[in-house]
């Protein structure tokens, strides 16, 4: 890991921007993170939109986890932002838009080819940057995630054992195959669900949370779009993660 940049923002927050190989990514840490008080983790998630287009939501997510005494941590995802292109995914996204705009279902073929790559090569991207992200003195566990695309959320639950619990965000374009893992998903899981998300298949949605195997689990469900995520929907989540990451 090789930091490029650091900033100080106006809530003492320390923002660091790093590479990771040849991948970016960005840490926050609180005022009072230190060797001898290291912080808790989270690892914010987020859709294959680009680091610098999603920078103004994730920065807020992480100045709220601060404030609750959390490091945070994202990397970007293969193909997205200042990464190569990849062209399967590029194919993938333009056959998703091509039957949307004709109003067409989405097939099962066109849901795997979008995820299931993006799902192999952004976990294991996830695991190393968290190896790096804990050898640093003040970062220590336990680790959550934070939303971000579902499938890998689920995929990084089962196989990820440093990962303590999950706050997911229901989306549709969750591939079949990502249901029988959703099934051996154990760790305690809040999700949030935007009822009239209109990019959302409700049905869908709760058949997956159905599946999860956590003992522990919690739909928060919310009236509203996609973009329409009410700030208690937020806060419940940080007393989620107060609970079981402190």
């Amino acid at each position: 890991m090789h930091f490029t940049s650091e900033q100080h923002l106006d809530d003492g927050v320390l923002e660091r921007e790093f590479t990771l190989g040849e991948i970016p990514g960005i840490l926050w840490t609180p005022a009072s993170a230190s060797a001898s008080a290291p912080a808790p983790l989270i690892l914010l998630g987020h859709p294959p939109l680009g680091l610098r287009t999603m920078y103004p939501r994730l920065a807020g997510r992480a100045r709220h986890a601060a404030a609750d005494g959390f490091a945070a941590a994202t990397i970007e995802l293969p193909g997205s932002g200042d990464r190569p292109r990849w062209a399967a995914a590029e194919q993938a996204r333009a056959d998703l838009r091509r039957a949307m705009e004709a109003g067409e279902p989405v097939g099962d073929e066109i849901i795997d080819a979008l995820v299931l790559p993006l799902v192999e090569k952004s976990v294991p991207e996830l695991q190393a940057a968290l190896d790096a992200l804990l050898s640093l003195p003040e970062i220590g566990g336990p680790v959550g995630y934070s939303g971000g695309v579902i499938s890998i959320g689920i995929r990084l639950a089962v196989v990820e054992p440093r990962i303590s619990a999950a706050v997911l965000f229901a989306g549709s374009l969750v591939p079949a195959a990502m249901f029988e893992e959703a099934r051996r998903v154990t760790i305690p899981l809040h999700v949030l669900l935007q009822w009239d998300d209109e990019g959302n298949d409700r049905q869908a949605a709760l058949d997956l949370f159905d599946a999860f195997g956590s003992k522990e689990k919690t739909l928060h469900a919310n009236m509203g779009g996609h973009s329409g995520v009410p700030q208690f929907a937020g806060d419940a989540a940080a007393r989620f993660f107060a609970r079981h990451l402190h």
